[in-house]
Parts: C-alpha cells; sequence; structure tokens
C-alpha cells in the first residue's frame, strides 16, 4: 500500500508515543482506536479524521491542533500563529477551565473583529477540546461560540438592573 501525504504526521505520533513511554496497543486503548489502525497511521498508510486525531491527542496530552496541521487538516502557514496561541492558552497551568474558556472566547473576539475567521477544522478541534469535562449546556455554548453558530447574545437575566442598564451591586438590592 503506497504511503499518503501526511506530512510526517505518522513519524511524529510514533515520537510523541515513545516520550510518553507508551506502547502502540497503550496508546490505542487510551485513544479508543484500533491497534492496527493506530499502527497504519504511524505508518502513514492511514490518513485519520479530525476525531480520532483529537482522541489521540487527549491520549497523549498534547495540542490536537499541532496534530491537525501535521495532518494537513490546517494550513501551517496561516493557522500556525493561532494554534500556537491557543495551545499555551490551554496548556497554562495557572489557569482553570472556564478562564480558559472565556480567554478563548475573548481572543476570538478580536480576530472577529480584525477579519481573521477561525476555519470549520480549527473550530471543531477547538470545540472538542475546549469542552471536555464540561456539563452538557456550558458545553453546547461553548462549542456554538467557538464554532460561530450562535444564534444570538447571550440575554440571559443575571439578576437586578441598574436605570443604566448596568449589574446592580447585589449588596444593595438584598435589603
Amino acid at each position: 500500500m503506497a504511503s499518503l501525504n501526511v506530512g510526517n504526521l505518522g513519524e511524529y505520533l510514533r515520537e510523541q508515543r515513545r516520550n510518553a513511554q507508551l506502547s502502540l496497543r497503550q496508546l490505542a486503548d487510551a485513544a479508543g482506536v484500533s491497534n492496527p489502525y493506530l499502527s497504519q497511521i504511524e505508518r502513514g498508510l492511514r490518513k485519520p479524521s479530525a476525531e480520532v486525531l483529537q482522541q489521540v491527542a487527549k491520549a497523549l496530552r498534547i495540542s490536537a491542533e499541532t496534530l491537525y496541521v501535521r495532518a494537513g487538516i490546517l494550513d501551517a502557514e496561516r493557522d500556525r500563529d493561532e494554534v500556537e496561541t491557543r495551545a499555551v492558552i490551554l496548556a497554562d497551568p495557572t489557569l482553570n477551565e472556564r478562564q480558559k474558556q472565556v480567554l478563548l472566547q475573548v481572543y476570538e473576539s478580536f480576530r472577529k473583529e480584525n477579519g481573521f475567521e477561525i476555519t470549520p477544522d480549527l473550530a471543531q478541534g477547538m470545540a472538542q477540546n475546549v469542552t471536555q469535562g464540561m456539563g452538557q449546556d456550558e458545553a453546547q455554548g461553548m462549542a456554538e461560540h467557538i464554532s460561530g453558530t450562535q444564534q444570538a447574545p447571550d440575554t440571559a437575566v443575571r439578576g437586578p438592573r441598574t436605570a443604566d442598564g448596568s449589574d446592580a451591586d447585589p449588596q444593595q438590592t438584598a435589603s
């Protein structure tokens, strides 16, 4: 079988697996893919989907976006800065998950304001990465935000408002 052009993805995966001190079988089990399939990916015989790459990245505890670039799903030159910025935010141990989500939201809103839209493949991968471990409603909202499919701004009433429309001070409204 001829080798597919997946831009050294297989070699990179093998190197990451060895660095993590995992056997092929251990990684396949952790990622939820078959051992033969993972072997074929490492040898460059199969091109995995974004979902499979995301599962493998999670099992290896590395950035799925890095794998997307290596697999040719993302354009390395165009998306490198965005991928690196997102990866740094997601890897920051001083931020909790909610803080990471909010920071990614702000980052994406600035990029959109400046005319840089997120690619659909990156949006899917980011939505999966960012929403891991969230409740269903929170994950749905975050996934919609990242993919740009949110239909309307958040209009949930959070509490009393002042005459100018800002949030009222909870200390003053409790009386």
